[in-house]
């Protein structure tokens, strides 16, 4: 009996500093795991941030050239009908889009889909002030009409390029 409480007396104190140890470094190893997975996530954001605002610009850019007055200063010219300056017109929204498309992917669906109805919108601005005019009328007539109309188009643009501020103000 005696020997027992003799090997009881060097194990416990033993065991008491082997589970002390293990605690501590196991508690020592979590903290530099998250550590490492904290630095990771940082640099992860370092990286992303850059190209995610670029998309931003990328797309208030598109906004800003499928506005009807900066279209048709940029492609209008005077010899134009008004079916060729409706589809030069509606090329150009077109074109634009597709150069950006790419850009859904850095930004959420629900800018994307916004984006979406202001192309869509503007293709339909142009279509049905092209539908009120005779395709070999003039260009200026076109115009027009296009002007008179910008109004609406120009409250949905604003309010794209809104909810891209927005969202792009959100990353930080």
């Amino acid at each position: 009996m005696e020997s027992f409480l003799e090997i009881l007396k060097y194990t416990i104190p033993a065991l008491i500093v082997f589970l002390t140890a293990y605690f501590l470094i196991k508690m020592h190893l979590e903290e530099q795991q998250q550590t490492r997975i904290m630095a990771f996530q940082n640099e992860q954001i370092r990286l992303t941030i850059p190209v995610k605002m670029q998309a931003y610009e990328r797309l208030a850019i598109m906004i800003d050239r499928i506005g009807i007055p900066g279209m048709i200063s940029r492609l209008r010219t005077p010899e134009m009908s008004v079916g060729e300056l409706q589809l030069t017109l509606m090329m150009c929204v077109q074109q634009e889009f597709d150069y950006n498309a790419g850009q859904q992917i850095y930004v959420s669906d629900t800018i994307w889909k916004i984006i979406q109805s202001a192309k869509e919108g503007t293709l339909a601005l142009i279509d049905r002030a092209g539908d009120q005019l005779n395709q070999s009328d003039p260009g200026e007539k076109l115009v027009g009409i296009l002007i008179a109309l910008n109004e609406q188009q120009s409250a949905l643009c604003g309010k794209t390029l809104q909810a891209i501020r927005t969202e792009a103000a959100s990353i930080f």
